[in-house]
């Protein structure tokens, strides 16, 4: 009897183009929905006949939902923890009057106005985080008590009425990238931008590749890294280009600067540094956490006031976009947010979840809500078509892992798979008892090279 196994091969083909998204299932669950995004897009942009990919729609795409964007950063870190949310459309619209009240009652310089903002989603974060994380009622209650508190305070600060904000002010949410004494008929700054995405993206697959050969683990081929880097670069100077060729006076939107700032910071944070994986081993396995030394009640805590911080920011974004806060701010929100959350891969038992992923996910429902006011439909047939998009991505989400099956894009793959691999020898005896695991998914993310 024999015991020993033949290992299959883990290049060539399509194994080698899985690579390329990572390997992991939370990867391809992941390329599954950027998939659909580009689907979306290409879609739309036919029924459109081009007007989705103009410049113009993709400066208002981003302009519309960057706030929603940057809630989604936030959120994706909150259900990592199995939590969530409910109150950032609130807090961001109580954020939101206090600035515009400070400016235009109380003559606060904008900057400091700003500043105010900051300090109060801070404080509301910690008084939410702080039930949360040291009574231990949860986040689903806490953050629904405070929708309706927050809500009440908008509504109390403000008298119900409308607040303008100075056009200084605006610049943050309504402003763009400004143009450059150079005779070009673009924006330099926004190709610029578009050039620091290139650099970041050669740097990433280096970096990459390194760090997969210091730990043992076989890195993809070169051309496989190769086409990798093209695309990406060829995606980013494309999108880069068609913002700095819009109608004069415009480019990218300051809003989507702070953006793309955000979500390079907080992947920093949640893929290398220590809190981040504290977030990810609470989130996938609390007690095993607390008991390796992870302080959960401080992760918690934290997390819940990062969101609140957040929900601040992106409320002063939408008021210096809409020159003025008023009563009906950040209403809806919070289903926005959480539902680009989980259209990015986040799983509803938490663990799992990454900032790009939920980027992505937010920018399908931006996409797909966007094309149908291009197309005429009306505000039913868009919220109707947003719900059965969000009800799919979960249900396919939870019904490919039911069991511990793997994900629906990782059983698409191992069709193609098996031309290229040969078939493992079973052992002619199966162990008396055999090592198990209850899920197929990791809780680290998904960028991680694995052994």
């Amino acid at each position: 009897m024999t015991t020993e196994t033949v290992p299959s091969k883990s290049n060539g083909g399509i194994a080698d183009l899985k690579k390329m998204f990572g390997g992991g299932t939370s990867s391809l669950r992941q390329f599954g929905i950027l998939f659909s995004l580009i689907a979306i897009i290409v879609v739309f942009q036919i029924w459109t006949n081009g007007t989705t990919l103009s410049p113009q729609n993709l400066i208002n795409v981003v302009s519309q939902q960057s706030y929603i964007l940057i809630l989604a950063i936030g959120m994706v870190m909150v259900i990592i923890l199995g939590h969530i949310d409910l109150s950032v459309g609130s807090v961001a619209a109580f954020v939101g009057i206090i600035v515009a009240k400070s400016m235009d009652d109380w003559q606060v310089p904008w900057p400091v106005a700003i500043g105010i903002g900051l300090v109060v989603g801070a404080l509301v974060g910690a008084w939410q985080g702080f039930w949360v994380a040291y009574v231990g009622v949860p986040a689903f209650i806490v953050t629904l008590a405070g929708m309706l508190i927050f809500r009440g305070g908008n509504q109390w600060i403000g008298q119900s009425t409308t607040t303008p904000v100075p056009p200084e002010y605006s610049f943050i949410g309504s402003g763009y990238l400004p143009e450059l004494p150079i005779a070009v008929n673009f924006n330099v700054l926004t190709m610029l931008l578009g050039l620091i995405g290139v650099g970041w993206v050669f740097y990433n697959e280096y970096r990459l590749r390194r760090q997969q050969q210091r730990i043992g683990v076989e890195p993809a081929p070169l051309w496989v890294s190769g086409v990798k880097v093209v695309l990406l670069s060829a995606a980013i100077l494309w999108a880069a280009w068609l913002f700095a060729t819009g109608r004069p006076g415009t480019s990218f939107p300051i809003s989507g600067v702070i953006l793309l700032v955000l979500v390079v910071v907080y992947s920093f944070i949640t893929n290398r540094t220590v809190f981040g994986r504290h977030i990810y081993a609470v989130g996938g396995n609390r007690m095993a956490a607390a008991l390796s030394g992870v302080k959960d009640r401080r992760v918690d805590f934290l997390v819940m006031m990062n969101m609140s911080i957040l929900a601040a920011v992106a409320g002063m974004i939408y008021v210096g976009r809409a020159t003025a806060s008023g009563p009906q701010d950040g209403n809806g929100w919070e289903l926005d947010a959480i539902a680009a959350v989980f259209i990015g891969g986040a799983a509803v038992s938490g663990g799992i979840g990454t900032v790009i992923g939920s980027i992505i996910g937010g920018l399908v429902m931006a996409f797909l809500n966007n094309g149908l006011q291009l197309i005429g439909a009306g505000a039913d047939a868009i919220s109707i078509t947003k719900g059965l998009v969000l009800l799919l991505a979960v249900a396919i989400d939870v019904i490919s892992k039911r069991r511990g099956g793997p994900s629906i894009i990782g059983i698409f793959m191992r069709r193609f798979e098996g031309k290229d691999n040969k078939k493992a020898v079973l052992p002619e005896t199966m162990p008396a008892v055999a090592p198990t695991t209850a899920s197929n998914e990791s809780s680290l993310p998904a960028d991680l090279p694995r052994q």
